[in-house]
């Protein structure tokens, strides 16, 4: 038995370890906020960001996320960064123009994403702890937290760290709940799952993949030890026995989050155009007089599964890709694994080798397999138009890194050299971000040519997302001799306003080279590296153009366009 001050010695270092690990929190909390509050300052709006702004401010007002579900995006993420802005819209009285006001409430809606970004860190160090311990746990969180892929995205507002976030909590709960009672097991995880699923439609695979890697993982020692020196069919048989509460709770989950899902989104109660078309082309007779009644009178959209079924169309459909220099039709098996590849830093790549060196280290760990189902996922992943679709996946290798380290000597570590090395780990994981900052966006390691050369390998929101319109309107301060026309992948409302002059040179009518000169002589022409590198027959009069270019040089660049001089 434990003597009285044994157990009291116990607590003592329990209570003193939560304080360390609360005081680490809030350091890191702080200085990653700073971080991500001054990288946005330098930032304009990415593509994505000024939909999300006004879908999301649209369904505040009304009730309705049917913008959000036409564009097979969950509300989640939007309804709390817009939350903070409608929030300051009622206090001021009046309606926000987005247009017109759109400078003054992208910064709010950007720290709205604070709020995964510091949960994400809460169970980062949560994960860690539970799996390899408080030194484990602290160094999860650090990792986590000064890694330029994630800095970069926390600092917008946009989903994709929310997913992550939301996939990290569903495996800690989940790790944690399995013996747990009923409400938790099932009901909580249900819960998550629809948390995981209202902030990205990936959630909907991601979480159940989570679930199964999981339970495999815990099943295996059982597994191994139950069926030895049986035959095939008798393993078979202990795992389908095995699994039935599995299977069972599986499918109570999916409903419960299912459930949360409809629920949160709710529904205008119309009738879906498309069904109602759709009926109407069908041959006369029965089946079409009952599909138009049904079409007609079916009102319950919009609703989740509109959103939820888009995104699975979209991702069949996928999308051409731009790769190592050169434009794909459709998506390549590689595209994931080489750009964890320029995307993750040097000290992580060397931490992960580190790490594999020891079988013993991985073949036990849960997030080992979890990284490794995700990067099985990666290569039918048909998206491909930016590593923030693996974010999670980068997450899983970062704690999983950080546990590997600490047990490669568990316990066996004075303090003094595991405070050195974890220390040591931190500042060469955060050299990277200081780095880049401000454009985490745009970050490759130095083995690719460091993160002025992205561009050369990837594209899209891998480099160039629309984020560059202050750092060109800086540039045109310095030149103001001559106009400045804009041709670049993004939709912020303040490109159409002075010092910039918006040209679309895709969406003009071109019809033969030399145009382009012509139409803007006497200006300087910038247009974004996603344009330059990207699909060059976008359209007609972007292919002409695209080719006018290739025969003229570059006077200067920014971190995201290239300036040609046209007078």
């Amino acid at each position: 038995m434990i003597s009285d001050s044994g157990m009291e010695a116990t607590i003592s270092r329990l209570r003193g370890a939560r304080w360390v690990d609360a005081v680490w929190l809030f350091l890191l909390c702080t200085l990653t906020g700073y971080y991500c509050v001054s990288s946005a300052a330098e930032l304009s709006a990415t593509f994505d960001e000024p939909f999300y702004l006004k879908a999301g401010l649209e369904s505040w007002r009304t009730g309705s996320n049917e913008k959000l579900m036409r564009a097979g995006t969950m509300p989640l993420p939007v309804d709390v960064q817009t939350g903070i802005v409608y929030a300051w819209e009622r206090y001021r009285g009046s309606e926000f123009d987005v247009d017109e006001d759109f400078a003054k409430i992208l910064p709010y809606a950007r720290a709205g994403n604070l709020i995964f970004w510091f949960l994400l860190l809460i169970y980062s160090l949560k994960l860690g702890n539970y799996l390899g311990g408080p030194w484990a746990g602290r160094l999860s969180a650090g990792i986590v937290a000064l890694d330029p892929n994630l800095l970069g995205h926390a600092s917008l507002a946009t989903t994709d760290i929310s997913i992550t976030t939301a996939v990290i909590v569903f495996v800690y709960y989940y790790l944690t709940t399995r013996e747990k009672r009923w409400y938790l097991r099932v009901g909580l995880m249900g819960a998550l799952y629809g948390f995981a699923i209202l902030t990205k439609a990936s959630g909907l695979v991601f979480a159940p993949l989570c679930m199964l890697v999981l339970e495999a993982s815990r099943l295996y020692p059982h597994f191994r030890q139950e069926t030895a020196g049986t035959s095939g069919p008798s393993r078979l048989s202990w795992i389908w026995r095995t699994t039935s509460q599995f299977r069972r709770e599986s499918v109570q989950i999916g409903l419960i989050g299912m459930i949360f899902v409809f629920g949160w989104v709710g529904s205008d109660y119309k009738p879906q155009s498309s069904f109602v078309k759709w009926a109407s082309t069908l041959p006369e007779g029965t089946l079409r007089n009952s599909m138009d009644w049904i079409s007609t009178h079916l009102a319950v959209f919009p609703n989740a599964g509109e959103g939820l079924v888009y995104q699975i169309k979209h991702n069949f459909r996928g999308h051409g890709v731009y790769v190592l220099g050169d434009w794909y039709q459709r998506a390549v098996w590689y595209y994931f694994p080489l750009t964890l590849l320029i995307k993750l830093s040097l000290p992580v790549l060397v931490l992960l080798i580190v790490s594999f060196l020891n079988p013993r280290l991985f073949l036990r760990n849960p997030i080992f397999w979890l990284a490794l189902a995700f990067f099985a996922f990666s290569l039918n992943c048909r998206v491909q138009i930016g590593v923030r679709f693996m974010l999670p996946l980068i997450t899983f290798l970062l704690i999983y890194a950080s546990i590997a380290l600490i047990q490669s000597r568990p316990g066996t570590w004075p303090k003094p050299i595991r405070r050195g090395l974890v220390a040591a780990c931190l500042l060469l994981v955060a050299l990277p971000s200081l780095v880049v900052w401000p454009h985490g966006l745009c970050y490759a390691n130095q083995i690719w040519g460091g993160s002025q050369k992205t561009y050369e390998y990837l594209s899209d929101s891998n480099f160039d997302w629309g984020q560059g319109l202050k750092e060109l309107a800086d540039w045109q301060q310095k030149h103001p001799e001559a106009p400045l026309h804009v041709w670049y992948f993004g939709m912020d409302p303040t490109v159409k306003h002075p010092p910039h002059h918006l040209v679309q040179l895709h969406m003009l009518n071109l019809k033969e080279s030399g145009e382009v000169d012509a139409l803007l002589k006497g200006g300087y022409l910038a247009v974004g590296v996603t344009l330059l590198h990207s699909n060059p027959n976008l359209s007609p009069s972007g292919a002409i153009a695209l080719e006018d270019l290739k025969h003229k040089k570059p006077i200067d660049r920014t971190m995201t366009f290239f300036i040609y001089d046209l007078r």
